[in-house]
C-alpha cells in the first residue's frame, strides 16, 4: 500500500481470537488489538464496506463482496494460510444479476441466512446445500400474510437478524411490516405491522425474551414480545444519526442508545430510563452505536464535542446540524448500576498508540476506535464472559437431554403407581409386597406343572393327575392376568400359548394310556412330519372307523382336539373334520364303557 493513502474500512468484527477484522477494497485484514496488522488476504473482489461482516463459528467470517458471499476460513493460521471461498454467488468470470441485502450465520444450527432482493430469504446448510427459502407473502386458510398493502414491490428489506435464545429470524419487508420466523423452518411464527409509524426501522434481537425496534425517524424505541410479536412497551429518544441506527443489548438486559442531543439512553427490561452523559450536551453528539465489553453487562461508547450545534424541529422531526469535532471523550459503564469504570480522551495513551499504528494508513472513525477499546478490554475491571466453547455447549445440552429422558423415565414410573387404585388405597408397601407374593406364587405354578408333564409323559396316570394339572394352569393364568393389571409395572407380559401338557417327540408317534372307573382312554400323540405324515393319518382313520357303532349312535363321535392356552385354561374342545386337520400334532381320544 502506498504510503500517504488512507483507505476505508468496514464495518469491524470482533473475533473469538480477540483480533478485529475488516476488509477495504479487494483486501481482507486481521489486526491486532493494539493496532497492528496480523495477517493480509488479497481478494477478487470489492467487499461491501456498508455490510457488517459476520461469525461462522471458530475461524470462519461470512461477508458480501460485490453480488456474492464470501467465506474466510483461517482456522490456525499458525499452521495454514487463510483462504477465501465463494458461499453463494456466480463463480469466477461469471455474471448474475443478484442483488445481496443480507446475511447472517446460526453456528448452532449450522445454517447460513441468505436475503436476496425481490426473491427471498434462503436458509442454506454449511456445505452449500438448500435447507429451506420463503418469500415475505404466505397464504394461509385462503388469507394472504404480509405485504398486505403492496403485493407487487414487496420484497424483504433487512438483514436477517437472529434470535439464538428464541431459535427465530426477525426480518422487515418493504411496507414496514416486521416478520418472525423460525430458524429451522420457513413457518412465520408472528407479522407486526408498523407502517403507520414509519416503513424504515432496525430491528435488535434482545436474546432475552425481547425483541427491539428502533425507528429513527420518529426517534422511538419499542420492546416487542419475542413469542407473541405484541408491544410491551415504547419510549421516546433524541434524534439519530443514521437510519441503521441500532441500540446494545446487555446481560442485564438493558438497552442503550447514543442520541445527537448528547446523551445516552438505557432502558431497563420494564423500560425504566436512565440518561448518561459525561460532560457538557450543548455541544455534544453519540453519532454510534455502542459496543459491548467482553463481559457482556458493560458498554463502551463515544461522545464528540463539536464546535457548534444547532436543533431545530420540523413537524414531527428533529433536526440537529454541527460543525468541526474538537475532542472525543471515550467512557466504559454498566447502564444497569450507572457505574462508571473507564474513561478517556482521544489524545489519551492508548488512542495516541493506536494512531501510530497500522491503523494510521486507513480512515479511522469512532465505530472503529470503539471496537478496538474493546478487544483490547482497555479500563476493564470486569472478568470476561467464555465465547465460543461450542465443544462445552454440546456437551451441556447431550446432557441435559440425558437428565430430561430420566427425568421423564421416573415421572412415568410415579404416575404409573398413582393411577394404581389399589395402590392409592394401601400405599406403595403393601402393593410392592403384594406383588412380590404373586410373582413367587407363580414361579411355584410353573414348577408344579413342569413336574406333573413329566410324570405323565413318564408313566401310567390316573384322571386326577390331569384334573390337578388343569386346576393348576388355571390358577397361575389368574395369577397372570393380576400381574398385567392390577399389579402390573409395565413389564408383565403374559405368553400367547402355553406348553404343550404332553410332550413332542420328533420321527415317531408315541401313546400314552390310563385307566379310570368306568373307561378305558387311549391317547394317539402324533407329529406332523413330511415323511410319516400321510401313513400315520391313514393309521388314525382305520382306528376311528373301528370304533363301536354304539358311541355314534348316541352322537359321540370321533373328536380331534385342537389345545391352545386358552381352549386348555377354559376346558374348551373344537370339532373338527379328519380331513381339514392340519396342526403340527392330533391328540384322538378312544373310549369306550366297560
Amino acid at each position: 500500500m502506498p504510503r500517504g493513502v488512507s483507505r476505508k474500512l468496514s464495518k469491524p468484527l470482533i473475533g473469538e481470537d480477540g483480533r478485529i477484522y475488516g476488509c477495504s477494497g479487494d483486501n481482507f485484514f486481521a489486526f491486532e488489538n493494539n493496532g497492528t496488522i496480523a495477517w493480509t488476504l488479497h481478494l477478487d473482489y470489492q467487499c461491501n464496506h456498508s455490510m457488517a461482516l459476520v461469525h461462522g463459528g471458530y475461524g470462519k467470517i461470512y461477508f458480501v463482496a460485490e453480488n456474492r458471499i464470501l467465506m474466510i476460513n483461517f482456522g490456525n493460521t499458525q499452521t495454514s494460510e487463510p483462504v477465501a471461498e465463494i458461499f453463494f454467488g456466480p463463480g469466477h468470470g461469471e455474471h448474475a444479476e443478484v442483488a445481496i441485502i443480507g446475511v447472517s450465520v446460526s453456528t448452532l444450527s449450522s445454517t447460513v441466512f441468505v436475503n436476496i432482493k425481490n426473491r427471498g430469504l434462503f436458509a442454506y446448510r454449511y456445505d452449500g446445500t438448500l435447507r429451506w427459502s420463503v418469500g415475505p407473502v404466505l397464504y394461509q386458510h385462503g388469507y394472504r400474510q404480509g405485504c398486505k398493502k403492496n403485493l407487487t414491490d414487496c420484497y424483504f428489506a433487512s438483514v436477517p437478524m437472529l434470535d439464538q435464545c428464541e431459535a427465530s429470524i426477525y426480518i422487515s419487508n418493504t411496507e414496514g411490516e416486521l416478520y418472525c420466523l423460525s430458524i429451522r423452518s420457513h413457518g412465520f411464527r408472528w407479522i407486526q405491522d408498523f407502517s403507520s409509524l414509519d416503513k424504515d426501522f432496525s430491528i435488535t434481537p434482545g436474546n432475552n425474551g425481547h425483541v427491539y425496534v428502533t425507528i429513527p425517524m420518529r426517534t422511538l424505541v419499542l420492546a416487542l414480545d419475542a413469542f407473541s410479536g405484541n408491544i410491551l412497551w415504547q419510549r421516546s429518544i433524541g434524534p439519530l444519526s443514521k437510519a441503521d441506527s441500532a441500540p446494545a443489548v446487555d446481560s442485564n438486559g438493558w438497552v442503550s442508545i447514543g442520541s445527537l442531543d448528547g446523551f445516552l439512553y438505557s432502558f431497563s427490561p420494564n423500560g425504566v430510563l436512565k440518561k448518561f452523559s459525561n460532560r457538557n450536551t450543548e455541544n455534544s453528539v453519540v453519532q454510534v452505536s455502542p459496543f459491548l465489553d467482553c463481559s457482556g453487562f458493560a458498554i463502551y461508547y463515544s461522545q464528540i464535542e463539536m464546535e457548534g450545534k444547532v436543533s431545530h424541529i420540523i413537524s414531527d422531526y428533529t433536526i440537529v446540524s454541527a460543525i468541526r469535532p474538537k475532542a472525543a471523550l471515550f467512557t466504559m459503564l454498566v447502564p444497569a448500576t450507572g457505574s462508571m469504570y473507564w474513561s478517556e480522551s482521544y489524545t489519551g495513551q492508548f488512542l495516541t498508540s493506536l494512531s501510530k499504528s497500522d491503523l494510521s494508513k486507513f480512515v479511522v472513525d469512532e465505530e472503529i476506535i470503539l471496537a478496538f477499546l474493546v478487544a483490547s478490554n482497555t479500563g476493564n475491571p470486569l472478568q470476561c464472559r467464555t465465547v465460543g466453547n461450542e465443544r462445552a455447549i454440546l456437551l451441556f445440552l447431550l446432557f441435559e437431554s440425558t437428565l430430561l429422558v430420566v427425568l421423564a423415565a421416573l415421572v412415568r414410573f410415579c404416575f404409573t403407581f398413582w393411577t394404581k387404585k389399589k395402590l392409592q388405597a394401601q400405599g406403595i408397601g403393601s402393593f410392592l409386597d403384594k406383588r412380590r407374593s404373586l410373582r413367587l406364587k407363580k414361579k411355584a405354578f410353573d414348577r408344579t406343572i413342569t413336574e406333573l408333564e413329566q410324570k405323565a409323559a413318564e408313566e401310567e396316570v390316573d384322571n386326577e393327575v390331569f384334573e390337578k394339572l388343569g386346576d393348576v394352569v388355571r390358577e397361575k393364568e389368574c395369577i397372570e392376568r393380576k400381574l398385567s393389571s392390577m399389579y402390573s409395572l409395565g413389564r408383565d407380559k403374559t405368553h400367547s400359548q402355553s406348553k404343550s401338557l404332553l410332550p413332542l417327540h420328533k420321527g415317531k408317534t408315541k401313546t400314552y394310556s390310563f385307566k379310570g372307573a368306568n373307561e378305558n382312554v387311549a391317547i394317539f400323540h402324533t407329529l406332523s412330519d413330511t415323511s410319516s405324515i400321510e401313513s400315520s393319518t391313514e393309521e388314525e382313520i382305520r382306528m376311528v372307523e373301528g370304533m363301536d357303532l354304539s358311541t355314534k349312535a348316541k352322537g359321540k363321535g370321533p373328536m380331534v382336539e385342537d389345545s391352545s392356552s386358552s381352549d386348555l385354561f377354559h376346558g374348551r374342545s373344537y370339532r373338527k373334520s379328519l380331513s381339514e386337520e392340519t396342526n403340527s400334532y392330533t391328540q384322538i381320544v378312544k373310549s369306550s364303557t366297560t
